[in-house]
């Protein structure tokens, strides 16, 4: 596989809560989700950062949504998963899954 095919830590971890809020995913929710499921603090910034790259990447699809009085009359941009993006979670999946193949790992008792 040629280098850039595989999906970086955090654009594994936007794409997998893409596919979990489905059609309710955007910006705050995406980072939410984020942070719910890994204890970490996400930036906003970063997350869109990311969600740019995999869009150009042609993983992900964007679309905006009606704007609404309480958004200050913006619209809010959406985001799904597309099937390069699908195949992208399961060849990086595949290659972890390799990787880890034969390894026990020893959990330390300090």
């Amino acid at each position: 596989m040629a280098k850039g095919e595989y999906l970086g830590e955090f654009e594994h971890i936007v794409l997998l809560a893409l596919l979990r809020l489905g059609k309710q995913a955007y910006g705050m929710r995406i980072r939410q989700e984020i942070e719910q499921r890994t204890g970490r603090s996400v930036a906003i910034g970063a997350v869109y950062a990311t969600l740019e790259r995999i869009t150009t990447k042609g993983y992900v699809s964007t679309w905006l949504a009606d704007p609404t009085p309480e958004r200050g009359g913006r619209a809010k941009r959406f985001f799904k998963v597309e099937a390069g993006g699908v195949a992208a979670l399961e060849r990086s999946q595949k290659a972890l899954n390799r990787m880890r193949q034969g390894i026990r790992i020893a959990r330390s008792t300090a």
